[in-house]
């Protein structure tokens, strides 16, 4: 099922929507794929959404495009910090884009054309997932999506 940007239908800009509704826009559209795939949906974990939106703030105050942050911390000691327990599998997408009308479909898109991102997109052991949001100075939307099965 391929993801149909704003902008290709004729609709209105979501450049400029709020961080929390394209989070769950991108969420909507990562179910949308799930489903259209033979998947269970995904539910929305709020920890999850606090650890994703604190790496995107990060990521793009800094400039760096990277799942590990300073110090070496990855998903894994993010999780911790974050006081995510109980999770038996995690995994971690990670975009940004600048100048398009729907950066969250975008951002979806794109992760459906990479195998590696598709995977944990579709991989039926993941039962929650969230996405964090951050907007750079320079305009670049940062996404992460966390993934995990309880």
């Amino acid at each position: 099922m391929p993801v149909t940007t704003m902008a290709a239908r004729g609709g209105a800009s979501l450049a400029s929507a709020s961080v929390p509704s394209l989070e769950r826009r991108a969420f909507e559209l990562i179910n949308a794929q799930r489903i259209a795939n033979g998947e269970t949906p995904l539910v929305w974990d709020a920890e999850l959404g606090r650890m994703a939106r604190l790496h995107s703030e990060e990521m793009a105050r800094t400039g760096v495009f990277d799942h590990t942050m300073a110090g070496g911390r990855g998903m894994r000691e993010r999780a911790h910090s974050s006081n995510i327990r109980g999770w038996s599998v995690m995994a971690e997408n990670i975009a940004y884009n600048q100048g398009f009308d729907d950066p969250a479909a975008f951002a979806v898109e794109r992760w459906m054309r990479s195998v590696k991102h598709r995977d944990n997109i579709l991989n039926a052991n993941f039962t929650r997932s969230a996405v964090g949001i951050a907007r750079s100075a320079d305009g670049r939307v940062f996404l992460t999506q966390v993934f995990i099965a309880r």
